[in-house]
């Protein structure tokens, strides 16, 4: 897979590669003790250096995910992953896994509609508007609203994580969230590229997501393409 650190607001590489890893262990393509291949052949594949995939490969093992056998080469380890980057999100490719990505749409700072219903302690809050991938198959359309007490949500600054972002810019992490899922039409605002045209039935995910205060301080809509991305949750 061709990874690209051109991309403004890209995560690292290196990032990219552990966190396509631990959605590869998290789908079942990969298993306990299976050993991965050759570091310059993983490095080809990749299209990158050695010491960017030597990097990867140790935050794996930070994260109790990979097992480094001087001699004899690197090995998967299953467990319950600690701080993935995108270990709440829930859709995967049909075949299992695929790396996160997103087109920023739009950002703006709003008074919270009407239609909304009740999260977080403002009246006002970001309303993030983005275009999903899984490695380069687009599979929805979302909208993040953050509520305004948690921060200032700064465009330039934004990357393809949003809880990286809030993590990393507005100091907090998101702990736990609560997902509803149905079906509802492709919104108006919906881009052109969209893989399904305004009004189309498609999956529906509305998620509350918390830190470490009482109310939930972000509500996210997102709309998938269910020929393209199936929702996942797997229980351990």
């Amino acid at each position: 897979m061709n990874l690209s650190n051109q991309k403004r607001n890209a995560l690292p590489v290196y990032v990219q590669i552990a966190e396509l890893i631990i959605r590869d262990v998290s789908s079942g393509r990969l298993s306990h003790g299976d050993r991965l291949p050759p570091e310059r052949e993983m490095a080809a594949e990749f299209n990158t250096s050695v010491g960017t995939l030597r990097k990867a490969l140790a935050e794996l093992t930070n994260k109790g995910l990979l097992e480094r056998i001087q001699g004899s080469g690197n090995y998967i380890k299953t467990g319950q992953v600690r701080d993935s980057v995108y270990g709440m999100f829930r859709l995967e490719l049909p075949e299992g896994g695929g790396l996160p990505r997103a087109d920023l749409l739009s950002v703006e700072t709003l008074p919270k509609p009407d239609h909304l219903p009740e999260f977080g302690y403002a009246k006002r809050g970001a309303r993030i508007r983005r275009l999903r991938y899984l490695n380069d198959t687009i599979i929805a359309v979302e909208e993040i609203w953050l509520d305004e007490s948690a921060g200032q949500v700064t465009k330039d600054a934004l990357s393809d994580s949003l809880y990286r972002y809030y993590q990393k810019q507005l100091g907090f992490w998101i702990t736990r969230a609560e997902d509803r899922v149905s079906i509802s039409e492709v919104p108006s605002w919906a881009p052109e590229t969209f893989t399904k045209t305004p009004g189309t039935p498609v999956g529906y995910i509305e998620r509350y997501s918390w830190s470490d205060r009482d109310l939930p301080i972000e509500f996210s809509r997102t709309w998938f393409d269910t020929d393209q991305a199936l929702y996942v949750q797997r229980l351990k």
